[in-house]
């Protein structure tokens, strides 16, 4: 039997409270948010030192133009060691990713908007080890990815894990998810605010003042964190740019136009290498990345510059210290390697690509302006910050982020205006282009559509009260657990909603009857209330848009439907799927009978 304190006072009942008040989901957005914090320097950490040992370098992409050294644990083969380094990189990492966690493949994101949308928020524990093992592999020995991807996946995967230990109930289950997901990024890139609008805009699609409250925390906990230890500084060196002549708008919004074109023709080649190296690849999917690592590394030996996630090259492209043929040069290398690295299984993530191909774009596109219109053009530069956000912001149509991450990272309000000018015409470009974003393109593929589910007008007319059916069987609170196990068997449902003074106040579950039979050492003194869990309810008055609204984010609750209660909280009826199809499937009239026909 559970153990009690002092008082009489059940642990159970005491852990069931405790879930069901905003003062513990607080707690563990801030335990969140310090996990993260701490998992995102910790992955920093592999990162750097798996870089180190597989090239001897802190970072192999910052090698100027031109010169290609040899790493100093292996000078006898020369620059030719970048082409075995992504083989011995895929032998580790592809066993692993096959072996114990295949989600932690790709750029990570899709996955954690799947398990928002479809999955409860549930996100295996072991998910966040084998990302950041197989990505700091992956970054390590020459993939050209970025952290970001498996920063937000290792913060889900923290949040969910942490949630589901305290049998968190799906909908906030969502929100932690959202906050390790905002806490990677904001300790990941020293970005709070563009943590915060990415977990929101992309994650959890969600604006609700709870969920924004909650996020905000776990950012600022995770940012407190990752600056007490690498320190406050930002995670790339830009000067700063002023916009100067009024008419530079008319090129901002140009820009911005070629940079949603790009951005659609980066999504395009990603999945399209990838569906190329489907088609070719006919071994074990654990000895892709061992195999595709050699094609990249021919690739590392012609443009070292790919290198890991490329941000010393970003900083010089911004800086202006390279020409407009390397611009393009290392713009178009960079789409092949990224494609490339994740195409063959490598572990990654798409952020950092789409801003260093941004950055190359309009640093580009600033020197060509410069030179065509001198006086109007202004500083390449700030070209080359406002094509960061916008090919990202076309990539992930997130403009929000965008704005904020680009805001964040100069700390300049002047670029806010042409910034924002480009970035709302980059990611209208890229949707008339493009239905997919980069992120949405991979579950599309897969037969998932997170926005297929549309409503029409019969959904908002009708109400729950006009489709619902009888409601079950109710059991007391208060009831032995012996006596309502047999009620429920009897039922022959899994679940059986529980009342208290005439009020609906959770539901009694079999397998929680189970959990608490096979640990508990009295189990015919155990009461309804030990095991009692949250129930979904939904209003009799409320609309059918609503209602499937719910069913869709309560997980598996939802699958056995909505409690229906009025406005006492008295439980009325009873709210699945099947009973929405039924109300709402017209009559087919059964075909005239043989005899009728003669």
């Amino acid at each position: 039997m559970p153990t009690q304190d002092q008082r009489g006072f059940s642990l159970p009942a005491a852990v069931r409270v405790a879930r069901s008040g905003r003062t513990a989901l607080l707690v563990m957005a801030l335990l969140v948010g310090a996990a993260t914090g701490l998992g995102a320097v910790a992955f920093r950490w592999l990162i750097a030192r798996a870089t180190l040992v597989f090239s001897g370098r802190a970072d192999y992409s910052a090698v100027g133009l031109g010169e290609h050294p040899a790493n100093p644990w292996v000078p006898w083969l020369g620059p030719a060691f970048v082409v075995l380094a992504p083989v011995i990189g895929g032998l580790l990492y592809g066993p692993l990713v096959q072996r114990f966690a295949r989600e932690a493949r790709g750029h990570g994101v899709p996955e954690v908007m799947l398990a928002v949308a479809h999955r409860g928020g549930r996100i295996p524990g072991r998910v966040a080890i084998v990302k950041a093992l197989a990505s700091a592999l992956t970054i390590g020995s020459g993939g050209s990815v970025g952290r970001e991807g498996p920063i937000v996946q290792i913060g889900s995967a923290i949040g969910s894990r942490l949630g589901t230990a305290l049998r968190f109930p799906e909908s906030r289950l969502r929100t932690l998810v959202a906050c390790g997901a905002a806490s990677g990024i904001a300790a990941t890139f020293n970005a709070p605010l563009a943590g915060v609008l990415f977990a929101l805009e992309l994650i959890l699609r969600d604006f609700t003042a709870e969920s924004f409250g909650l996020v905000v925390l776990a950012a600022v906990v995770a940012s407190v964190v990752g600056r007490a230890i690498l320190g406050d500084v930002p995670f790339l060196d830009l000067p700063l740019f002023e916009v100067g002549h009024p008419a530079s708008y008319l090129l901002f919004a140009a820009l911005g136009l070629l940079a949603g074109v790009v951005a659609v023709v980066f999504t395009r080649v990603l999945y399209g290498t990838e569906d190329l190296l489907d088609r070719i690849w006919r071994g074990p999917e654990w000895a892709r990345p061992a195999v595709g690592g050699l094609a990249l590394g021919l690739l590392l030996l012609v443009v070292p510059q790919m290198y890991g996630v490329g941000y010393p090259v970003l900083e010089s492209g911004v800086s202006g210290r390279f020409a407009i043929g390397v611009l393009l040069l290392l713009l178009v290398a960079k789409v092949f390697a990224t494609s490339l690295t994740i195409g063959i299984g490598g572990s990654g993530g798409v952020f950092a690509p789409s801003l260093f191909i941004g950055g190359m774009l309009g640093a580009a596109f600033g020197q060509a302006a410069v030179i065509v219109l001198p006086d109007i053009a202004g500083p390449p530069g700030a070209f080359a910050l406002i094509g960061m956000g916008a090919v990202f912001a076309g990539a992930s149509r997130a403009p929000i982020t965008a704005v904020l991450m680009l805001f964040e990272l100069t700390g300049e309000y002047t670029i806010i205006l042409p910034l924002m000018l480009a970035i709302v015409i980059a990611s209208g470009t890229a949707r008339v282009l493009s239905r997919d974003t980069i992120y949405t393109l991979k579950l599309r593929r897969r037969g998932i559509d997170l926005d297929s589910r549309r409503l029409d007008d019969q959904f908002v007319d009708r109400t729950v009260a006009q489709v619902m059916e009888p409601a079950p069987a109710t059991v007391p609170s208060n009831a032995p657990l012996s006596s309502a196990t047999q009620i429920l068997l009897a039922s022959g449902r899994s679940a059986l909603p529980v009342i208290e003074d005439g009020r609906l106040v959770g539901q009694l579950r079999a397998d929680r009857i189970a959990e608490t039979l096979e640990e508990s050492d009295d189990a015919d003194a155990a009461t309804v209330a030990e095991v009692l869990d949250e129930l979904p309810t939904v209003g009799a008055a409320t609309t059918l848009r609503r209602a499937l609204h719910v069913l869709r984010h309560s997980g598996e609750a939802g699958d056995r439907g909505l409690a229906v209660v009025d406005t006492d909280g008295a439980l009325v009826g009873w709210l699945t799927h099947r009973s929405i199809l039924v109300a709402l499937t017209p009559v087919v009239p059964e075909p005239p009978s043989t005899a009728a026909r003669s």
